[in-house]
């Protein structure tokens, strides 16, 4: 469903209310006929499927010289496109 700027700040609740009974997926809103923004329904991650989690390693914390030490190889990946 796609809405304009105007329509979403008068009908934000029914909107909502879309979303939550599943009526709608999504709902773009656009602004002179370009989309802008998206509205999704929210959904709780569970902490183990979420992105950077490390599933029982304990956390340790680098050093600025580990962080730093693949720098030179990454500029010149980047500059050279050699991997």
């Amino acid at each position: 469903m796609e809405v304009n700027v105007l329509q979403a700040k008068t009908d934000f609740s029914k909107l909502l209310h879309l979303l939550e009974s599943k009526r709608e997926e999504s709902i773009v809103i656009s602004r002179y006929g370009k989309p802008v923004a998206k509205i999704i329904p929210f959904t709780e991650t569970p902490a183990a499927q979420r992105i950077g989690i490390l599933k029982g390693e304990p956390y340790a914390p680098m050093t600025q010289e580990e962080f730093d030490r693949d720098n030179e190889k990454i500029a010149n990946m980047l500059m050279d496109g050699e991997l």
